[in-house]
């Protein structure tokens, strides 16, 4: 069973009997270091899950560029907004590392609600799920000091600090890349 199949199948709850028509639907792909998976402006027609690498969504806002998540191995990509409403991408999404990534194209997206008889259930309750994790970001982020933000994002995601540039993570975390090195300083002295 691949990475792929074993997430869908835990995470889901899919039975076995749809998890390979669910997976055939996917396509193995790779993402190379600074490749986009989309760009703000076009439109987004595929969703992937990551198999591995490290994934960063961002945008401009007053002439910087503001890291809104930094996407890992397990998760899900795509520009929600424009996957779901056929609208222009509103986030860049860049490979910071090199990536693969299994795949579905809008139209095989489409088709998991003839191959799974219940799936309008379980993608409402997935989309549930990223809603309850933007929430528990937004109310970290509102309530939080900038170092505890940092010590727990440090404890739930070590793997990040050795892979991706700094500033990226301090931008995702609402600090400036001052703020997040004295902070980090302090932890490791």
């Amino acid at each position: 069973m691949t990475e792929l199949q074993q997430y869908i199948t835990s995470y889901f709850g899919i039975t076995n009997q749809h998890i390979g028509k669910i997976t055939s639907l996917f396509t193995e792909s790779e993402l190379k270091k600074g490749e986009y998976f989309i760009k703000s402006g076009q439109y987004c027609e595929k969703l992937s899950f990551v198999r591995s690498g490290f994934i960063r969504v961002f945008a401009n806002a007053k002439g910087k560029e503001i890291t809104q998540w930094i996407s890992t191995q397990g998760y899900f990509i795509t520009d929600l907004y424009s996957f779901t409403f056929k609208q222009r991408a509103r986030w860049n999404i860049q490979a910071l590392t090199d990536c693969t990534l299994y795949t579905i194209n809008k139209e095989n997206y489409a088709l998991l609600n003839n191959v799974v008889p219940n799936w309008a259930e379980i993608e409402k309750q997935f989309i549930a799920s990223c809603f309850i994790q933007l929430e528990d970001r937004v109310f970290n982020h509102l309530s939080l000091s900038s170092k505890e933000r940092y010590d727990k994002f440090f404890e739930d995601n070590k793997e990040i600090f050795n892979q991706v540039p700094l500033q990226y993570i301090a931008s995702m975390l609402g600090m400036s890349p001052e703020t997040f090195s004295r902070i980090r300083n302090k932890r490791n002295s």
